[in-house]
């Protein structure tokens, strides 16, 4: 997806749509999807660097090893505001999003991320 790039560990399909576990990774000073909202819950964990996370209205850098909880239907987004690689484990319950990539790949090969304005 350009500079941001995504493996899914687990997908609903082997967990009965329980949940779906992924990775994400956003090369440095990159913008991530704009603020939008679906009806999954999430858990953001860092894996790597600090990770700029919008939840509502308010933004947060959330460091490596640290978490943050997005309930459903809250709008969100992320970005790297960083010089250097950042990724985080995406746990979302239930699972499904992972259905809706092919759509997230061509909107990003006809829109690419650019750079952080932050």
């Amino acid at each position: 997806m350009g500079r941001m790039s995504s493996v899914f560990i687990v997908d609903g399909s082997e967990t009965d749509s329980k949940l779906s576990v992924s990775e994400w990774w956003l090369e440095p000073n990159t913008e991530g999807p704009h603020m939008h909202s679906h009806t999954e819950d999430h858990v953001f964990y860092i894996l790597e660097g600090t990770v700029a996370i919008l939840v509502d209205e308010n933004w947060l850098d959330v460091a490596k090893g640290s978490y943050v909880f997005i309930p459903g239907g809250h709008k969100h987004s992320f970005e790297n505001r960083s010089a250097s690689t950042a990724g985080f484990m995406s746990i979302n319950t239930p699972g499904g999003f992972e259905q809706m990539m092919p759509n997230i790949v061509h909107y990003l090969a006809e829109n690419p991320l650019g750079d952080t304005n932050r």
